[in-house]
């Protein structure tokens, strides 16, 4: 245990070009495209995951009955709440849009929908909660 203690203490001070290394050592896949403090969290994870083991086959049952009944989270607009903040990277450019009890605010310009977002910053027409992640599959 200690030594699982000692590589993931280790992990606090890797730069990120170093943590996509130890994920792909992980996870024998590519890093994704997220925050260093996320490849901290997965690849600790899969560290403990190794060590002591995973999720039980009764928690992981459990999780797919929450998803597959659409309380996973929120699933729609309509399920947002005020205040929520949803985020998406596209071509390079990072959108952030408040969930408003009127509609959506990115910027200063307001919006009814997220398809009238997604429609403005693509260019093409796209469902605005499957851009935005918020149905079972995910964004491109």
């Amino acid at each position: 245990m200690d030594n699982l203690e000692q590589r993931i203490a280790s992990l606090q001070s890797m730069p990120k070009k170093q943590l996509r290394v130890e994920w792909q050592h992980a996870y024998r896949s590519p890093a994704p495209d997220i925050s260093s403090g996320m490849l901290r969290l997965g690849i600790a994870y899969r560290l403990q995951e190794q060590v002591i083991g995973g999720l039980s086959a009764a928690s992981i049952a459990k999780l797919r009955r929450l998803v597959k009944k659409g309380r996973g989270g929120p699933r729609s607009p309509d399920q947002l709440k005020p205040g929520t903040r949803l985020v998406r990277s596209w071509n390079g450019r990072t959108l952030v849009v408040l969930v408003t009890g009127e509609g959506f605010v990115i910027g200063d310009k307001h919006y009814r929908s997220l398809s009238e977002i997604a429609r403005e910053v693509t260019g093409a027409h796209w469902s605005g909660p499957r851009f935005f992640g918020l149905t079972g599959r995910p964004a491109a």
